[in-house]
């Protein structure tokens, strides 16, 4: 179903009513459409997307779940601060990813990761099953064919990292598993673009090789040095920027 935007051109819903409303209007929230202005009411969106009370009222249900959006008495539906938004949910993190770059969230993406990943990796030297294993070795060797020039070596390094978490054997740590995609996926494009430089594979088979040696020391400190890069890359690159105003 094509419908006028509020903002312009045309938009389409799919045949999902609800998952289209939901999507454009979660994604207008997150990249600050709606910043200082009022939200519009559930028959106002009806009006303004032409579908049904029942599909605004859902979508708006759905974004509420989310910690996007809250009912106050005397005041309807508001946009909640970001610090309410859960940002465990894969549509939010999806929809941050439409946000104009920000070397802060990067930065804070990956002080969680390095609190995380490097624990991931203990974990997993004395946790991970057969399966496990097989499952991060098929990733590492995409990798390898991926740096060669054979596959996507973004996603290659990202189902490395995400194969971590489901090796620890821990279900609280599978759930980060949609954070670190989207972690992955602005460091990995902000790492090449500052460095010039692609994955280091010989860092990421350590990596593996001390998983696979049951060394969980040595796999937490060969994960550490990975994300911790990263982090100093990012830290780096605030001061230049500070410097340059």
């Amino acid at each position: 179903m094509h419908v006028e935007k509020e903002f312009g051109s045309t938009l389409d819903l799919g045949r999902n009513l609800t998952i289209g409303l939901l999507d454009h209007l979660g994604k207008a929230i997150v990249v600050g459409h709606y910043d200082n202005k009022v939200f519009p009411t559930e028959a106002v969106l009806a009006d303004q997307y032409g579908v049904s009370r029942s599909v605004t009222r859902e979508a708006v249900k759905m974004l509420t779940a989310k910690g996007l959006l809250i009912a106050r008495p005397r005041q309807g539906t508001v946009i909640q601060p970001t610090l309410q938004w859960n940002l465990l949910d894969k549509d939010v993190l999806r929809w941050l990813l439409e946000r104009k770059f920000s070397l802060r969230l990067l930065r804070q993406f990956t002080e969680l990761r390095v609190s995380v990943e490097p624990k991931g990796a203990e974990l997993a030297a004395q946790y991970a099953a057969y399966e496990d294993l097989q499952r991060m070795k098929a990733a590492f060797e995409r990798m390898v064919r991926a740096d060669g020039g054979d596959g996507d070596p973004t996603q290659a390094d990202i189902d490395f990292h995400v194969s971590i978490l489901f090796a620890s054997g821990n279900p609280f740590y599978y759930q980060f598993q949609e954070l670190i995609r989207t972690a992955l996926m602005t460091s990995i494009q902000f790492t090449t673009r500052v460095n010039q430089s692609m994955p280091n594979i010989e860092a990421h088979e350590n990596i593996m090789k001390a998983i696979f040696d049951r060394d969980p020391k040595r796999a937490y400190a060969a994960m550490h040095l990975i994300v911790n890069d990263v982090l100093l890359t990012i830290h780096a690159q605030e001061e230049a920027d500070k410097r340059a105003l």
